[in-house]
């Protein structure tokens, strides 16, 4: 098993070593790490997928849920367009000003919507407004990871996508040992993402995992 984390661990490396951060990105990174904010931003490779597949799906109505410095926002906001549109939510407005800040410097402030306080409130107002949304990316507590894909099929036009990070939570999720309570959730969650009859998806295994799924069209 060792070998296999080593064999890992070094095809990340090697992939990072290709999908290389520009300075803004970069500097994303460490105003996250002096401002002592959780080190938890989208891996390089992960980013610039998150960048191709708003691109190529043509998606013009982000919704992010956990905006943290800004990483994965300006990597989805640099695929969308002019046209496009960023609503991303976030709990601290500590942190939602940092990505703000990062959103403004990367171009992008005047297409980006911030909403401060519990997502669940937030996901519900915006339900409430009659929005939908083209894409969606979920990063942000996992113990309402399930509640945020329900309101995401909820809200999502017809073959929306919807793409979630930390699906492994560093291996806890493979340790049949683990059982507290956010590691089932993610389970459930990385179940229904592969298996719900409403989508089709798929799990990706490097980094901390992530899951790609489009919402089935009527």
């Amino acid at each position: 098993m060792s070998d296999l984390h080593t064999q890992a661990s070094a095809a990340e490396a090697y992939m990072d070593s290709l999908a290389r951060e520009d300075e803004l990105l970069i500097r994303i990174k460490e105003t996250i790490h002096a401002a002592k904010m959780p080190d938890v931003s989208v891996a390089p490779g992960y980013g610039k997928m998150l960048t191709l597949l708003v691109q190529l799906t043509g998606a013009k109505n982000i919704l992010e849920i956990g905006a943290l410095g800004g990483y994965s926002g300006i990597c989805m906001a640099r695929g969308m367009g002019e046209d496009g549109t960023l609503t991303s939510l976030e709990l601290r407005p500590d942190y939602a000003e940092v990505a703000r800040k990062h959103l403004i410097e990367a171009g992008f402030g005047d297409q980006t919507r911030y909403m401060i306080g519990e997502a669940v409130d937030s996901l519900a107002q915006l339900k409430a407004e009659g929005r939908t949304f083209d894409f969606f990316f979920i990063d942000a507590d996992k113990l309402n990871y399930l509640n945020y894909l329900d309101m995401a099929i909820e809200l999502s036009n017809p073959g929306a996508v919807i793409v979630a990070d930390n699906l492994l939570l560093r291996g806890r999720t493979l340790n049949l040992e683990r059982n507290g309570p956010a590691i089932q959730i993610v389970r459930e969650f990385n179940r229904r993402m592969a298996d719900d009859p409403r989508l089709l998806g798929t799990l990706l295994p490097a980094y901390d995992g992530l899951a790609i799924a489009m919402v089935k069209k009527a």
